[in-house]
């Protein structure tokens, strides 16, 4: 994973310390479940949690000779244990030590990423509540529709993160599985009260039935869900993008002392930010393209999944933390701008209630098709000459015949689209109202 975007916390997880550490409580677990049995001396257990170490360095030293890391891994850990070690890995398979260890892992990391997504929705609804009557133009293919507030924007992007923080909790619960099977998980030399031991001690449930390995569609829907999660935030930051074009500029990233946007342009303020997360989700696609490509492996076992693995989970998990991170930083100091937000929204000349108008003449008898040709003649004189739709429609005999003044001017007004945005916003968050309450 590229180091700047590294955060320490997540790669500490991926770090070899850890995984080495993993894999010597799994080995001494094993033991201690099969001294429950009787089939070990309790002495020889109470001698290797005393003894049992590894060095990493012996360790690299040993697999460059032996070609496999987890018989270097055992022989260090041999080498401090001494006869006792002949009582680890004792009817074990490679894989049982690898694919417990990862789903170990994997639940780390998306405890890490579950917080950081908490984080987002925090932030997300702080910005809902400050902005709930903050009126600016909704877009439809980019091109102005019907006013919404930019509360309502924000509530909507939280509440699409609750969702995502629960595909986390889900993909946390998918992936929490381990197995201790033994070669092809047929349990032929190893009982599976030791699996169910271990599985107990590390928070992770047995496999109902595995291979060698744990089946990799568990990953796979792992690393859709993180795609998914990253997709959240593309999306986000598309929107803010957008809107921070010179020619909306709505809303902007901060833009600190100091810094600066452009080598050649001095006058540049680029959505950075933004693009940043942008670029990020991209990967996280792919990195799902990949572990579904590994769930198809030949009959019992094989490695073609591993090599992947070994790049996708730290890049991965890596990448969406960051993301998450980059994106409550940003929203927490997102610039808004509510006087921009209601020009844009008067520029087209009060295009915006054609639908209003529309449907007052359909109520007065007119059919719909008629209602929407009278409305849209003036609608597009407007576009054309630049003059209010108000001024347009009331020149209109058709209009004039069916509504009276009054009537007419209670057809523009602002308040009629937001109104109802108050209790939109207080719906999605009445779960945490009631939550507080308690």
């Amino acid at each position: 994973m590229i180091e700047r975007y590294t955060r320490p916390e997540m790669a500490a997880i991926w770090q070899d310390e850890n995984r080495f550490r993993i894999w010597l409580e799994i080995e001494i677990l094993a033991m201690e479940a099969m001294v429950r049995k009787g089939l070990i001396p309790k002495e020889a257990l109470a001698r290797v949690r005393r003894k049992a170490a590894f060095d990493k360095g012996r360790i690299d030293e040993i697999e460059k000779r032996v070609k496999h890391d987890v018989i270097a891994f055992l022989t260090s850990v041999a080498e401090h244990i001494g006869e006792d070690s002949r009582f680890l890995h004792v009817g074990m398979t490679s894989s049982d030590v690898l694919d417990t260890s990862f789903a170990v892992q994997m639940r780390q990391a998306l405890t890490l990423l579950i917080g950081e997504a908490r984080g987002v929705f925090e932030v997300l609804k702080r910005r809902a509540i400050e902005n709930r009557g903050t009126v600016m133009i909704g877009r439809t293919h980019g091109i102005h529709a019907e006013p919404v507030t930019f509360g309502w924007k924000m509530a909507l992007w939280a509440d699409e993160v609750r969702r995502d923080i629960a595909r986390l909790e889900r993909a946390r619960d998918v992936i929490s599985v381990g197995k201790i099977s033994g070669a092809v998980g047929t349990f032929a030399n190893i009982e599976p009260f030791v699996e169910e031991h271990v599985c107990r001690k590390l928070g992770l449930i047995p496999a109902p039935a595995s291979t060698q390995v744990i089946q990799r569609d568990r990953h796979a829907e792992v690393f859709a869900t993180l795609a998914i999660v990253g997709s959240s935030l593309d999306k986000f930051a598309t929107e803010i993008r957008h809107l921070q074009r010179t020619e909306v500029l709505e809303a902007e990233e901060f833009f600190s002392a100091g810094q600066k946007g452009s080598s050649a342009m001095p006058h540049k303020r680029n959505p950075v930010l933004s693009e940043n997360i942008s670029g990020l989700s991209r990967l996280l696609r792919g990195y799902a393209v990949t572990a579904m490509e590994n769930v198809a492996l030949w009959h019992e076992r094989d490695i073609s999944h591993s090599s992947a693995e070994r790049v996708i989970a730290p890049d991965a998990t890596i990448v969406l933390h960051f993301a998450l991170g980059r994106f409550r930083g940003m929203m927490e100091k997102l610039v808004i701008y509510p006087e921009r937000m209601m020009k844009n929204l008067r520029s087209t000349n009060g295009l915006l209630f054609s639908q209003r108008v529309l449907l007052a003449l359909a109520a007065k008898g007119f059919s719909r098709e008629k209602a929407y040709e009278v409305v849209q003649r003036s609608a597009m004189k407007s576009w054309r000459t630049g003059q209010q739709l108000r001024t347009l429609l009331w020149k209109d005999r058709e209009v004039r015949s069916a509504l009276s003044k009054e009537e007419f001017d209670l057809l523009f007004d602002i308040g009629y689209y937001v109104k109802n945005i108050d209790g939109i916003i207080d719906r999605v968050f009445a779960a945490d109202a009631r939550r507080a309450k308690a």
